[in-house]
């Protein structure tokens, strides 16, 4: 399972087991959706840092592999500039 797969569930389920809590809890209605609605911010607040985490991890892993790519290739075009050479 990939970390960021693990990491969404764990968001999920801390969310829900919270939510959860809330609606069980005696108090006021009043109170209830206040708390419900701090707490949906707090939830968007998290999966928006994750998502912005997991975006800034796929850009690094994207150019290494772009700068790879070209390292590998500017080895070819050498590799076919000496076969030229020798021929």
């Amino acid at each position: 399972m990939s970390a960021g797969k693990f990491l969404a569930g764990f968001i999920v389920g801390g969310a829900l087991g919270a939510i959860a809590g809330v609606l069980l809890a005696p108090q006021e209605g009043s109170k209830t959706r206040e708390m419900l609605s701090d707490m949906s911010k707090d939830v968007a607040e998290k999966t928006d840092k994750t998502v912005r985490e997991i975006q800034d991890k796929a850009e690094d892993i994207v150019s290494d592999l772009q700068d790879k790519g070209e390292e590998i290739m500017g080895k070819i075009q050498d590799l076919i500039n000496k076969q030229k050479v020798e021929d």
